[in-house]
């Protein structure tokens, strides 16, 4: 067995150790409450989450809140990415850019989703953009460091090689940025899926962050939590097999194209 594969197996091993242990400390004090109403034990939300999946409702409902985190997604890296580059190659667009930026990055999210309800209309294009807006912002920001961190060496042999634009994205500037490009990835996943729950508990009828309002209004406390461990256990599930290894393939890339 190789030395990568038994660190795999032990940090999966301590994960889920780690999961476990939670279980016994919600089971701990939810005994301690002995109030169902207010903090339900594992096994009770299991037994709902059980009930919502034979029923159809956790998976329609979970479907339409990833469609909207990807969608989301895609658009804010895409725009973040294009942007972030533009500013940090180019200092005077940056410095007139630069409170632009600020503004975005500390405009609060429940303002913004809301602005594009008003604006849009309860509708999924609002909910897209609102999203959208809301992140593209943190990985523009991110995007820019990278390129500030260029080797300025590097665009020196790219001109004296007379590299075509191709091969000086493929050879320099992506294996420079990438490391960056997993962070953006990594705090994305992290941000948007927040903010999805928001604008579904706000305005859309669907969703996860639909059914959680749903049931908050009728004082549910075991469909809330149900619904939440639902969708969290997808994002553990998008982080460890996708956000993860793309992190150490940049890495690795860079280490072998630099």
């Amino acid at each position: 067995m190789s030395q990568k594969s038994l660190a795999d197996r032990l940090q999966g091993g301590v994960f889920l150790l780690s999961l476990g242990l939670f279980g016994l400390f919600w089971a701990a004090l939810a005994a301690l409450k002995a109030d169902p109403t207010v903090l339900p034990g594992p096994v009770e939300v299991a037994r709902v989450f059980w009930s919502e999946a034979l029923s159809g409702r956790l998976v329609r409902e979970l479907t339409a809140t990833l469609l909207r985190v990807t969608a989301s997604f895609g658009l804010a890296m895409a725009a973040g990415c294009l942007l972030g580059f533009l500013l940090g190659r180019h200092r005077a667009l940056n410095r007139w850019a630069d409170p632009w930026v600020t503004i975005f990055m500390n405009l609060p999210a429940l303002v913004l989703i809301v602005l594009c309800y008003l604006w849009i209309g309860l509708n999924e294009v609002a909910a897209i953009v609102a999203v959208t807006l809301n992140k593209a912002a943190m990985v523009l920001v991110t995007v820019r460091q990278g390129v500030h961190s260029f080797d300025p060496a590097l665009d020196d042999l790219a001109l004296v090689s007379r590299l075509s634009r191709r091969d000086r994205l493929r050879h320099l500037v992506l294996p420079q940025l990438a490391p960056w490009l997993a962070v953006a990835a990594r705090n994305g996943i992290a941000v948007i899926w927040k903010i999805v729950l928001v604008v579904e508990f706000l305005g859309r009828s669907n969703g996860v962050g639909f059914r959680i309002h749903l049931y908050f209004q009728q004082f549910q406390t075991a469909h809330v939590i149900a619904y939440s461990i639902a969708f969290i256990g997808v994002m553990l599930v998008v982080d460890h097999a996708l956000i993860r290894p793309w992190e150490e393939r940049s890495n690795r890339w860079k280490t072998t194209h630099a």
